[in-house]
């Protein structure tokens, strides 16, 4: 689920059918549900590098499923499905061809994701014949294959140039993020900064929510109110508290309103965030806070002549401080250069509205291409923020 490091799972459920069908619920190993999948898309006679590119596509796929808990959050007792309509082929009692045995068991545990974000890449395919995609064509990955493409060639070829391999992910039983027991004012640790920032990007989207400042991981007033209009909001019994059932709509909207569990997705990026909020920014500090900042606001700059460019070097110097005191004189904000909550907020709407209206729009944007040739494999979690990032940044700040 978002709020949880990726894992590879000892075991799987797959329901065999459409999520709602009265199909039975199989449980196997990960390994072996990754093989019958690959076994049932694509075929054992094609070349190595595109054997490999679908089924890194394949566990990716599955992967994302089981982190953002996609059918756990809906109330399903499975972690995927056996129909292509949502999910990819399994067929229960297959026969397994050897040689994509032995190359599962070398790569199960690796997959891919977009360079920033923490979730395995939500990786959709078709067979690119019959049916197309916005993902990776199957047969295409054969004839890359055949053309010399590497297997991460072929990946970053569909998917993009930014899309990275994890190798050696851990592996244990299933976890699911709910904390066991309901979480309410007088908590306080990590599941209740889960709760806050949550809230907070929901919030969002639904501005009646209350922002919750600061996210210090305390379930206090500010947040029992947050709950309580978010469950309002949701239909939810008012109380304040954080059970099971509001918890996963947590999830279930977090998950839906950044897109963890589509190909183009926000991405997730709370993990690593600290629950503390120092007052002051020390000066000639950097990080990834800072770069995701320079970038929205080198993106506005494009569209908008009142906003200076900005080269994106991840250092809160004399350039940051002058765009953002040209953003907040366009928004009517107190020309501060400070970075704080609202500025923020103001900031990534903005974003957020370029990228949905023009990013996001094939048309305006065509791939660029063959990406690069050798790709770095990358360990651990991603900690970039497409949210406040709980403190504010002003000139000279850097991340700690």
């Amino acid at each position: 689920m978002p709020f949880v490091d990726p894992y590879i799972p000892e075991y799987i459920t797959v329901h065999i059918g459409a999520p709602s069908s009265g199909g039975e619920n199989v449980t196997v190993t990960f390994s072996d549900y990754i093989k019958n999948v690959a076994c049932s898309e694509i075929y054992p006679t094609w070349a190595l590098s595109a054997l490999r590119a679908n089924i890194l596509a394949q566990t990716s796929f599955a992967l994302n499923r089981v982190f953002t808990e996609f059918y756990a959050s809906r109330g399903y007792p499975f972690q995927i499905t056996s129909s292509t309509a949502y999910d990819q082929k399994f067929i229960p009692g297959r026969n397994i061809f050897e040689n994509v045995a032995e190359l599962v068991d070398e790569i199960f545990d690796d997959y891919i994701r977009r360079k920033g974000h923490v979730e395995p890449l939500s990786a959709k395919f078709c067979n690119g014949t019959t049916t197309t995609c916005d993902g990776l064509s199957q047969w295409g990955s054969q004839d890359l294959a055949l053309e010399g493409y590497n297997s991460i060639q072929i990946l970053q070829k569909y998917y993009g140039d930014d899309v990275e391999l994890v190798v050696d992910a851990p592996i244990h039983g299933v976890h699911t993020s709910y904390p066991g027991s309901p979480l309410q004012r007088g908590n306080s640790g990590p599941e209740v900064s889960v709760i806050q920032n949550s809230l907070n990007r929901i919030s969002q989207d639904y501005p009646a929510i209350p922002k919750i400042w600061p996210v210090d991981g305390i379930f206090g007033e500010q947040t029992e109110k947050a709950v309580q209009k978010f469950q309002s909001i949701f239909n939810l019994t008012s109380d304040g508290v954080v059970g099971k059932s509001t918890w996963y709509k947590l999830v279930y909207l977090y998950v839906g309103i950044t897109n963890l569990a589509e190909l183009v997705s926000e991405g997730h990026t709370f993990l690593g965030v600290s629950l503390q909020q120092p007052e002051t920014s020390k000066p000639g500090d950097s990080g990834e806070k800072v770069n995701t900042l320079q970038y929205m606001l080198a993106v506005l700059a494009q569209f908008n002549d009142a906003l200076p460019p900005l080269t994106i070097d991840g250092v809160f110097g004399p350039a940051t401080q002058e765009a953002v005191r040209a953003f907040q004189r366009k928004k009517h904000l107190p020309e501060t250069g400070i970075v704080d909550r609202n500025t923020w907020d103001d900031i990534y709407r903005e974003f957020q509205g370029v990228s949905e209206t023009v990013l996001d729009n094939p048309a305006l944007f065509p791939s660029e291409g063959q990406a690069d040739a050798d790709a770095v494999p990358s360990h651990g979690t991603a900690t970039q923020m497409t949210q406040f990032p709980g403190y504010p940044l002003t000139l000279g700040s850097r991340d700690a």
